[in-house]
């Protein structure tokens, strides 16, 4: 498969569980397709076959310890499509915790949604404003579980 195909097929392979977790997050069938392993691991499969795969050497000057050396790697488009598949796993673990997290403390899931979309769309913003609504409706610090 060519990276444009493993990208085509991951990045819209999600969208059904981003889905799930926006419109039906009590459904036992979201429980049994996003709150399991499945999604996760597959993931974490095609990112470890494309970053087992990546065809050819580092691209000089490419590492992690600059941005510079970042940007060099993302030269490559199998780097691009392992950055890209972290992303996608990393987002919805995040996206499918807030979920959990907001039923668990009984916060309204419609207020979810809007922290969910930005989860989806720029991770960390989204992120920050599902905690900055967690605490402002209950005044919690801790990512402990309820």
């Amino acid at each position: 498969m060519t990276p444009d195909l493993v990208f085509t097929v991951c990045n819209y392979g999600v969208i059904p569980a981003w889905l799930l977790l926006a419109f039906a997050p009590g459904w036992v069938g979201t429980q049994r397709i996003v709150h399991a392993l499945w999604i996760p691991c597959l993931l974490g499969l095609v990112y470890l076959l494309t970053f087992l795969v990546n065809p050819g050497p580092q691209p000089e000057g490419g590492g992690f310890g600059s941005l510079a050396g970042v940007m060099a790697l993302f030269t490559s488009p199998y780097a691009v499509l392992v950055g890209w598949v972290h992303y996608l796993a990393f987002d919805l673990f995040v996206g499918a915790w807030e979920v959990r997290d907001a039923q668990r403390r009984g916060i309204p899931h419609l207020w979810v949604l809007p922290c969910l979309f930005f989860t989806l769309m720029l991770g960390p913003i989204g992120l920050l404003l599902y905690l900055t609504l967690r605490y402002a409706r209950l005044r919690v610090t801790t990512l402990e579980e309820a």
